[in-house]
């Protein structure tokens, strides 16, 4: 595909190149940015602080509701997920591993695909989040792919059924996981600033009810949602 050619063309000519994923990871130190797909490797630039901002609340997120049903394990990259579609080695910004797969979990990479991944699309990124990271992860057997544009402020939902993804793309509403039962966000959620506080979240996911959004409560001139909620840098 084009799009995965043009993502080949960034490899910086000092990278080496045809390696094994073994050499891969033995080259690779826990500052690079790097994936590997099929012996080559790709350079990744760096993270912008929005895409990190976002990163951050769904890592507290998800990790808050994983550890109350003892699901298993978020972890955050930079972390390495081997995949048999093409092969390769890809960074995921988030990677849920269910409880009876964390055998999978290696020191520096999980072996096999996640049950959950979740992507934060950069400029640089959209192709291959979109193009050759769907197409691998669809292949590899990840169950539920999120994929989150900031810059379009919108969320596209890719969930296994019947051996393939299908799409939902959502502009507002609740992105709603189907590999972890009860867990949703309102998608403003996700552009509020300042993000909402997670005794906030709990209080809506335990009452399952939506709370007013920060853009449909401006627009009515009332109190942004995530103002109504606890800050997550004083109330953890």
């Amino acid at each position: 595909m084009a799009a995965a050619s043009q993502v080949v063309s960034r490899r910086s000519p000092e990278v080496p190149s045809g390696m094994t994923y073994e050499q891969f990871l033995d080259w690779l130190d826990e500052d690079a940015r790097a994936e590997w797909v099929d012996g080559q490797v790709i350079l990744m630039s760096p993270a912008s602080y929005l895409h990190q901002t976002i990163v951050g609340f769904l890592l507290r997120v998800l990790s808050e509701f994983v550890a109350a049903h003892d699901s298993g394990e978020v972890i955050a990259g930079p972390f390495q997920m081997k995949l048999p579609a093409r092969p390769s080695g890809r960074e995921p910004d988030l990677l849920f591993v269910a409880r009876d797969r964390r055998h999978l979990i290696h020191k520096t990479f999980l072996d096999g695909a996640a049950d959950l991944v979740v992507e934060v699309i950069s400029p640089e990124s959209r192709g291959r989040d979109t193009l050759d990271k769907r197409y691998e992860y669809e292949q590899s057997g990840v169950r539920e792919y999120w994929l989150v544009d900031p810059e379009r402020h919108e969320a596209t939902l890719f969930a296994r059924s019947g051996g393939r993804f299908t799409k939902q793309r959502l502009t507002r509403g609740r992105l709603v996981s189907s590999v972890l039962p009860g867990l949703w966000l309102e998608l403003d959620w996700l552009w509020d600033r300042p993000f909402p506080g997670l005794q906030g979240i709990l209080r809506a996911w335990k009452g399952g009810r939506a709370h007013r959004t920060g853009v449909g409560a401006r627009r009515r001139g009332r109190t942004p949602a995530a103002s109504r909620f606890s800050n997550p840098r004083t109330n953890p």
